[in-house]
């Protein structure tokens, strides 16, 4: 009876078994075997999603992107044929005798900032370049700018005339080169053999004219006419000798000066080293607060005008700073190549860049509301310019929320869970691919009834689909 158990118990296993197996067939034979219908329905196109964008309430401003260098706001070059003043090298060349600064320096008004030939090339303060010799006699606002800036260094002119180039300025020229370790008076000018026989020639006038006039006071009965004419000659000779002893003395010639409005300088670039003879751009003197200069596309350009805000962006540092439009040219530059560098325009992200062509570009300055880094000096930064701007807080949405119908109203989609709603809607202005809205009040239409009127920042707009 035990063994009749036991066969029972095989069996219903067996039987347990194989129902556990055709259900588990059953199964997969699902997965695989569909209804005609059923295979139409899997090949049917997805349902594509709604693509949304948020509803915002804030200021709208259009803007302007460029690209843009920091640069002082004056750069000032020296070159071999402006340092001409000292002796030439062999063959005739202009040679670099002494260099003390290296590019990135900063550099002090009073200073010797390189020697060609054996000649200084000094900086002083000022704003208009140096084109001229200045020496005794001269006169103008050329001279006034170089009184003041050796009073500046405490070189004081004496008492001479504002303008005027006399004894007082030519002592403070003669003084300053003294400290600097020069000789005031160029080794090879060109005058100063006729200089010195100048002097040398009212020297004598002036022992003939004391001469003739003790032989006048020495008679027995002296005439009183011929004494007076006497003195008048000496008195006039010892002016001649002034003047000539003033105009062999000390001078500044223009090759030995550089004007810059304001210190410290910066030593941006050097051209040439100590001992070679120099070609080109010796040295490159920046001065004043940094700027940003760029260059706008025509289409640009009609966006930009002076006083507008922008910002500086640099990239390398990622600090930003804020500053305004100092100059638009009128006038446009031309750069062959690609083009003129800008970065992307206004709003739509189009470049005033060209392919091959010679493009015009519009040279535009940005001034910072604060002191930029000295390090940014030379950087290439992005400048984004706010060409125009909302007075205040409005709704805004992408332009691609906005559609015109036939019927000539602008509506807006605001999704609302698993309904639309179509908004009537005013547009007003525009800018970096927004849209100011105004709610038109009236009845609204949409796939449901009880669609509103209403839109507020925050709710969903409907900008496109994606399959």
């Amino acid at each position: 009876m035990a063994e009749g158990l036991v066969r029972r118990r095989r069996v219903l296993a067996l039987v347990a078994g194989g129902a556990a197996l055709f259900a588990g067939g059953g199964v997969a034979a699902s997965l695989y075997v569909k209804s005609p219908a059923q295979a139409v329905a899997d090949t049917k196109a997805p349902e594509p999603d709604v693509l949304t964008a948020e509803v915002e309430r804030r200021v709208l401003a259009d803007t302007v992107v460029l690209r843009g260098t920091v640069r002082a706001g004056r750069t000032v070059t020296v070159t071999p044929s402006a340092t001409a003043s000292g002796e030439s090298g062999s063959g005739g060349s202009v040679i670099a005798s002494k260099l003390p600064y290296a590019a990135g320096d900063d550099v002090k008004a009073g200073k010797v900032v390189a020697e060609v030939s054996g000649r200084p090339v000094i900086t002083l303060k000022g704003r208009v370049a140096a084109y001229r010799d200045l020496k005794p006699g001269s006169k103008g606002d050329d001279v006034t700018q170089l009184q003041r800036a050796l009073a500046d260094l405490g070189y004081g002119s004496g008492s001479d005339t504002t303008g005027s180039f006399g004894t007082g300025t030519q002592d403070a020229v003669e003084r300053l080169y003294a400290d600097l370790g020069y000789d005031p008076r160029p080794a090879s000018t060109g005058g100063e053999e006729a200089a010195a026989q100048a002097v040398e020639s009212a020297e004598d006038s002036v022992r003939n004219a004391e001469r003739m006039l003790e032989d006048a006071e020495a008679v027995e009965k002296p005439d009183a006419t011929q004494v007076k004419r006497a003195r008048e000659d000496l008195a006039d000779a010892r002016q001649d000798l002034a003047a000539a002893r003033l105009q062999a003395g000390a001078m500044l010639p223009a090759a030995e000066v550089v004007f810059l409005p304001s210190f410290p300088a910066r030593l941006d670039a050097v051209g040439a080293a100590v001992g070679e003879p120099v070609s080109g751009t010796l040295l490159t003197l920046s001065s004043g607060d940094l700027v940003v200069q760029g260059g706008a596309a025509a289409d640009e350009k009609t966006l930009l005008r002076k006083g507008q805000k922008a910002q500086i962006l640099s990239e390398l540092t990622g600090k930003e700073f804020a500053g305004k439009v100092s100059t638009v040219a009128t006038t446009p530059t031309t750069s062959g190549g690609q083009g003129s560098g800008s970065g992307s325009g206004s709003g739509s992200g189009s470049s005033s860049g060209g392919s091959g062509t010679d493009t015009a570009t519009y040279a535009v300055v940005v001034v910072p509301d604060t002191a930029l880094p000295r390090s940014l000096t030379g950087q290439n930064v992005r400048i984004t310019v706010t060409s125009a701007a909302t007075g205040g807080k409005v709704l805004v949405v992408p332009v691609a929320a906005v559609t015109s119908g036939t019927d000539g109203r602008t509506t807006v989609t605001v999704l609302r869970g698993e309904r639309r709603d179509r908004v009537e809607v005013r547009t007003g202005a525009t800018g970096d691919g927004y849209v100011q809205v105004t709610p038109v009040s009236g009845a609204a239409s949409g796939a449901s009834a009880g669609a509103t009127t209403s839109l507020a920042a925050g709710d969903s707009v409907v900008v496109g689909t994606s399959s």
